[in-house]
């Protein structure tokens, strides 16, 4: 392999003036001038670094052209110092057969792709016997490179042992694959290529292919399994640079080509593929380039923080609707993109080679599967596959058709037709798109019952899907920049689709019990298949993307044969998408008033349904780890509460009998001990009866009755409850101002999050508060150890046996990486949402002990907290208050509601240890 030109080579690294420069620094100090000679390489390579640097900065994209050149750097370097130790240190005059010494560049290095801080990887090979002078060099050379701080991943072994050792290792044998003369002998080097290709390349192609598509399928479980995750690794992740790379090894094994352009001469790529092959790998190159600058490390994963800076090194600039950071993340997933159609046109070629060359054995010696035509396509071997090349052409609804066909009939599509679908997507015009059969395609495609996901999956993969539905072209590969969203848009929305066909086919029944039972009942399936597609479809636009999304939906909902009460309903869910999460997350559902509204929102069983199932595989698409058991118990509360409230309308029970027939069912529970609801459930008024379930109700009773036996001034309980997927903390103690506060401090110092809080006040006066917590992972709490921290770390907050303030101060940020975003805080306040009682909401950055801050503001204003509800969205938090002042009455006044506003920005921001402090 030969390295590729590098431009103004002198500039970067002038090899023969180093050289005469070392001699003249030897000559003058011999054996003592070995730290003059170390300062003129570092010299030398700080200069080809900064100067390589700078020409990144001048050509942003100059991947390839910067890569090499760091490479060329090594090269030089490597060149002068072997040079140096073989004619200066350990001159041989008379040089045996033994004395001889081969520097090979391997991996990234040996391709000539070398980032700044890349691992420089070297062979050194000798003869079939090793002498003492060549371990001499190696070794001298080692600590010279060593001295220059790089890093040197290296190997030193015999021809013989070379390969020997790359028969059984594939490590071994990929970076032999991409070896390189760097310096030395040139007949040793032939040597070791000639038997590595005719003795372990020979006879093992499919075997090195199943390997490196296992070790590839491997790595991309490790990284995520999609190319689409929003902080990706460019070089190991899906559709990063290894992929690209693991193409090349693959098809040099297999057909021995030199370079990648050769791929082109062997049928793997076309020559259009072959440009979007370059153009993919130089941007990942120069981005991999710019993170390493950023970093001064080997950083290969783009986060949060460095997509802001790469974007503005690489020159990407605001658009309205879209920042410069989003525009530079669409790009990037464009290419990881265009990377995963590459290789899924490879691999097919290579396997269809492979199976040329499989001979059969035995009975089935000579038979092959015969194809079968199917409405004009051919099938063979579990495949789709386009009669011919102009099959496209002569009708473009058959690029909607071949996808829908796949779909309905549970088949793949041929690799071949895959490329001839993405070449001919441009037929794709406004004409057939109002086609009507290709419209009725798309539907049948969009809610199939099958596996809709794959086939739309590989739909997008083609460019097919967004010219075909130009407003979901607009999302495609866009990045939403936080901490929340997992994935792209388009691709969030294609695993909704098919989280959406798991329900419906009952996979997800032990997840999704509800959603599940009520698929049967909707009344249009394709409905909500639909809304589904379509509601974040105008995400970016620099508006409310529900109301604008409503709007997309009234115009293509006609478009894709849906009627008027159809498209009404899309309409009204794409809306109203996020209505339900909300109610659910932030308000309280056991205040009435939050039924009603929610109620007179939704109107309809029917839209409910929808509503429900739509929510659900929303949340559940966003990320791994987003859906949980206390997110299904929330919405499954609200969807009963509100399945009531439209059945009976205002027949059901009114606040007397709810208290009541909670009584009755609470007394059941506690069986034997069933006086207590008469007796301590006496001290409780009628808001603690509603608010609370049954099952926390019976426990607090019994808590309650063991500590008044116990003279106990303050008990509290932990107890794990899978039901809602958290840790239940009950707390009962002596109320006074600032309890929970503190309560919520001491829980916070425990490492615990609190994502729920209820807080009543017994008649006897004494506190009864639950909450739910949850540790940095959105799991319960289940070890004794953890739980006894907890309850000490309550205890020690209220007996103020700890400042908290700097304890809480101590704490590091959950999420370092939430640095990189903006997050302003915000305070809202609702009077209209309680019949009772002021709502307040605090939206800010996530942070230890944020609830804790808030609810100090809120203990310093005056007010009274009766529950609070906890909402993570990644690097941002919504805290929801319902209070009152010390009469019990809603905060109205706009002057004191300024002042309560002041007091929890404050807090929310990043002067809020400050004002904690001053307080």
């Amino acid at each position: 392999m030969t390295i590729r030109r590098v431009p103004s080579q002198r500039a970067i690294i002038d090899r023969r003036a180093l050289a005469e420069q070392i001699a003249a620094l030897h000559g003058a100090g011999g054996a003592s001038a070995r730290a003059a000679i170390v300062a003129a390489l570092r010299a030398a390579l700080d200069e080809g670094r900064r100067e390589l640097n700078h020409r990144l900065e001048e050509t942003p994209s100059a991947g390839h052209e910067v890569t090499a050149g760091f490479s060329f750097l090594i090269d030089q370097l490597l060149r002068v110092i072997h040079d140096h130790v073989t004619t200066h240190l350990y001159p041989v005059p008379n040089a045996t057969q033994a004395e001889r010494l081969a520097i090979l560049a391997v991996g990234g290095y040996g391709r000539a792709e070398m980032a700044p801080h890349s691992d420089i990887d070297v062979a050194f090979i000798t003869p079939g016997k090793r002498a003492p002078w060549c371990e001499q060099v190696i070794e001298t050379m080692l600590y010279l490179l060593w001295d220059l701080g790089l890093k040197v991943g290296h190997s030193s072994r015999t021809v013989a042992d070379t390969i020997r050792m790359a028969r059984e290792d594939l490590t071994i044998r990929t970076a032999l694959l991409e070896s390189r003369l760097v310096w030395g002998e040139q007949a040793l080097y032939e040597e070791l290529r000639t038997r590595f290709w005719n003795e372990v390349v020979k006879g093992s192609e499919r075997q090195f292919l199943a390997e490196k598509l296992a070790e590839r399928n491997a790595r991309h479980k490790r990284m995520g399994d999609s190319r689409y995750v929003v902080e990706p690794n460019v070089k190991e992740g899906k559709g990063g640079l290894r992929d690209l790379q693991t193409l090349y090894w693959i098809g040099k094994y297999v057909h021995r080509v030199g370079s990648a352009a050769e791929l082109v001469d062997v049928g793997l790529f076309t020559q259009n593929e072959y440009r979007t092959f370059r153009r993919a790998e130089a941007f990942l190159l120069a981005a991999r380039c710019h993170m390493h600058i950023l970093t001064d490390r080997a950083e290969d994963r783009l986060t949060f923080d460095l997509q802001r800076q790469v974007a503005e090194r690489m020159q990407f600039a605001d658009r309205p609707g879209k920042s410069a950071v989003e525009r530079f993340m669409q790009y990037y997933f464009m290419q990881v993109k265009r990377v995963g159609s590459l290789t899924g046109v490879f691999l097919a070629h290579l396997d269809e080679e492979m199976a040329k060359k499989r001979s059969r054995t035995g009975f089935f010696a000579g038979w092959t599967q015969r194809p079968r035509m199917f409405k004009g396509y051919i099938v063979e071997g579990g495949r789709l596959r386009a009669p011919g090349d102009a099959w496209f052409r002569a009708d473009p609804v058959r690029l909607i058709e071949v996808f829908q066909l796949a779909e309905a009939e549970g088949l793949e599509i041929h690799p071949e037709t895959m490329r001839q679908a993405g070449r001919d997507a441009k037929l794709i015009d406004g004409k057939l798109r109002r086609d009507r059969r290709a419209n009725a395609l798309f539907l049948d495609l969009l809610s199939g019952r099958k596996d809709p996901e794959t086939s739309l999956r590989w739909m997008n993969e083609t460019g097919v899907f967004g010219r075909f539905v130009p407003d979901f072209g607009r999302v495609n590969a866009q990045m939403q920049f936080d901490m929340y969203h997992h994935y792209t848009v388009d691709e969030h929305t294609i695993r909704a689709i098919g989280l959406l066909s798991q329900i419906e086919r009952g996979l997800l029944a032990g997840d999704h019990p509800r959603a599940t039972r009520e698929f049967p009942k909707l009344a249009s399936r394709r409905a909500l298949y639909v809304a589904v597609l379509l509601h974040d479809i105008a995400k970016g636009r620099g508006g409310d993307h529900s109301v604008l999304g409503a709007d997309v939906a009234y115009k293509l909902g006609p478009r894709f044969g849906l009627d008027e009460k159809e498209t009404d309903l899309v309409a009204w869910l794409v809306l109203q998408h996020l209505l339900m999460s909300r109610t659910a997350q932030k308000r309280d559902l056991t205040d009435p008033k939050t039924i009603e509204d929610f109620v007179t929102e939704v109107q309809s069983l029917e839209r409910l349904r929808n509503l429900a199932i739509l929510t659900a595989v929303d949340i559940r698409a966003v990320g791994p780890g987003t859906w949980n058991s206390w997110k299904g118990q929330l919405l499954g509360e609200l969807y009963d509460a509100a399945q009531e409230r439209l059945r009976l309308g205002h027949k059901g029970n009114g606040r007397k009998g709810r208290v009541t027939a909670k009584k009755d069912a609470v007394q059941r529970l506690l069986g034997d001990a069933d006086h207590l609801v008469d007796t301590i459930g006496a001290q409780l008024g009628d808001a603690y009866w509603i608010a609370e379930p049954e099952d926390i109700i019976a426990s607090n009773l019994v808590q309650y009755d063991a500590a008044i036996a116990s003279k106990n001034q303050l008990s509290i309980a932990c107890e794990v409850d899978e039901t809602r997927g958290a840790t239940r903390v009950s707390v009962i103690a002596a109320d006074h101002p600032g309890l929970f506060y503190r309560m919520a401090g001491g829980i916070h110092l425990a490492g615990a999050n609190i994502i729920d809080a209820r807080i009543h006040t017994a008649r006897s006066g004494y506190a009864v508060d639950n909450f739910l917590v949850q540790d940095q992972n959105g799991q319960p709490f289940r070890e004794a150890g953890q739980m006894a921290r907890i309850e000490k770390g309550i205890r020690d907050a209220l007996l103020a046996q700890v400042e908290l303030v700097p304890k809480l101060a101590a704490r590091p940020l959950a999420h370092s990486r939430a640095k990189a975003f903006d997050v302003a805080p915000r305070v809202d306040f609702d009077n209209d949402a309680s019949n009772h009682f002021t709502v307040i909401e605090v939206t800010a950055r996530d942070r230890p002990a944020l609830l804790n801050r808030l609810a100090h503001a809120l203990y310093k204003a005056n007010l009274i907290v009766h529950s609070a509800h906890i909402t993570a969205y990644g690097e941002a938090a919504a805290d929801t208050f319902y209070v009152t002042d010390l009469t019990a009455s809603k905060i109205k006044a706009p002057d004191r509601l300024a002042e309560i506003e002041a007091a929890l920005l404050a807090a929310a921001s990043d002067q809020r240890q400050q004002q904690l402090e001053k307080a």
